[in-house]
């Protein structure tokens, strides 16, 4: 079972703003071809770093409130919440190890 769980506009703030580990949220939707290919590397990731980071799934047409507090007008965007704030993004899917040594290296070191 995949530990990338789904947020929502609702449980976003306890989840990923009060979160007491980063965490990783991948923006994303349903039609979004792009969105598909990354999901199973996002999955992945979830599931070989589940000690050093949470991750999330936000689905845009489902939770179009923190999709426009975010700025999110192209998918699919991964970005990494530590203390609340934003401290990396990353826009559009790319491969595992970029995303884990561009976008996540100092989390996974």
């Amino acid at each position: 079972m995949s530990t990338a769980r789904p947020v929502t506009d609702a449980s976003f703030q306890a989840d990923v703003l009060a979160a007491d580990k980063p965490v990783l949220v991948q923006f994303w939707a349903a039609w979004c071809p792009p969105c598909r290919a990354l999901s199973p590397i996002v999955e992945q990731i979830a599931d070989e770093h589940v000690d050093k980071l949470r991750v999330f799934k936000l689905n845009v047409d489902e939770n179009p409130a923190t999709a426009a507090k975010y700025g999110i007008t192209s998918i699919p965007v991964l970005k990494v919440f530590s203390a609340g704030m934003v401290t990396k993004e990353m826009v559009g899917a790319a491969p595992k190890r970029v995303i884990e040594s561009q976008l996540l290296g100092d989390v996974l070191a």
